[in-house]
């Protein structure tokens, strides 16, 4: 059985109240939170309301770090030993800070985690996806730290905060080197944060080298889902690596945007001299499959020059898109360099 110090005891107690009212609003509303809808307001009465955990109890020693982020300035201190994160891209920053969380929000695919980070992630426990994490699990697990991403967790940022001290990142899409640096800084190892980039951007550096005059190439990027078919432009995961590496986009694509949706007349935006495309589409369906068939199977598509010159690729979707942080790119650089060299 865990034992608790007299202030621990005390905190837990409170965790315990803030917990029960919370659960009996959300059961009220007929949900739990998720980025489109805030939990209504679980506060008990001022006296009895859980101190915010981002403020330092008057008990705790040690150095106090103020890390500024898109909520604002949290208070750290001490030695993290019991971190929750809630976004995908953030525990692969974990893992490769060599932080193993006591919870994480599960993978986009996999049951529960990507394949690429599975064996690291055993005893991790999943709480929920990225956009409707579980309240109730992420209490039980007494974190020290949680870190959480504006963008899915805004309106339950309050709720987190008096768990524990919590930090969140600004934004998703192509900012995973800027969401990196935050995380590292978070958790005290901005030194291990910096070597693990520089061995990052060293094996760009390497494989820009090597890609020389095709690096002229232009490389375009679809997906295919249930929205439709959208080309993929700069602001994306994939996006930020090819400008890293300094390759081509079609005029479509070499834009500071995310994506773009195409009717079928209007195809011919996907054109490059190489393509890469993804299906994104539920275990067991095949109806976005048939959709894809049915695009590359028209005349239009099958005059695209990327199409007469047998240029196009499908790539795993995990890798190229949702998986979205430091182990995925170095993934995705592998997979481009291969298709490029025609393997």
């Amino acid at each position: 059985m865990k034992r608790y110090t007299g202030v621990q005891h005390i905190r837990h107690i409170l965790l315990s109240l803030f917990l029960v009212s919370m659960l009996a609003v959300l059961v009220g509303c007929g949900g739990t939170a998720n980025q489109t809808q805030a939990p209504a307001s679980t506060a008990p009465a001022a006296t009895e309301a859980p101190k915010d955990a981002s403020t330092p109890a008057p008990a705790d020693t040690g150095e106090v770090r103020e890390i500024k982020h898109a909520m604002g300035t949290t208070a750290i201190k001490g030695e993290l030993k019991r971190v929750v994160i809630l976004t995908n891209e953030g525990t692969e920053a974990l893992l490769a800070l060599g932080v193993k969380p006591v919870g994480a929000v599960q993978s986009w695919e996999g049951e529960p985690w990507h394949d690429h980070i599975k064996a690291e992630m055993d005893g991790v426990e999943a709480l929920g996806y990225e956009d409707q994490p579980n309240l109730e699990a992420i209490v039980s697990l007494n974190p020290d730290l949680i870190i959480g991403n504006k963008v899915r967790h805004e309106k339950i940022y309050d709720q987190l905060s008096k768990v524990a001290p919590t930090v969140f990142s600004e934004e998703l899409s192509g900012r995973w080197k800027t969401n990196f640096a935050l995380y590292a800084e978070t958790l005290n190892k901005k030194a291990e944060g910096e070597k693990v980039m520089k061995e990052f951007d060293d094996r760009v550096a390497a494989a820009k080298e090597k890609l020389g005059p095709k690096a002229a190439m232009k490389v375009s990027v679809a997906k295919f889902s249930k929205k439709g078919v959208q080309i993929y432009q700069k602001d994306t995961f994939s996006g930020v690596l090819f400008e890293q590496l300094g390759v081509a986009r079609p005029a479509s694509q070499d834009v500071n945007n995310f994506a773009e949706l195409l009717s079928e007349e209007g195809m011919s935006a996907m054109d490059g001299d190489i393509l890469f495309y993804w299906v994104s589409e539920a275990k067991g369906s095949t109806e976005i499959t048939d959709m894809a068939k049915k695009w590359m199977d028209s005349p239009i598509f099958k005059s695209l020059n990327v199409t007469k010159n047998n240029r196009v690729f499908q790539v795993n979707e995990t890798i190229w898109n949702t998986a979205g942080g430091i182990k995925a790119a170095n993934l995705l650089l592998d997979d481009f360099m291969q298709r490029i060299d025609g393997k």
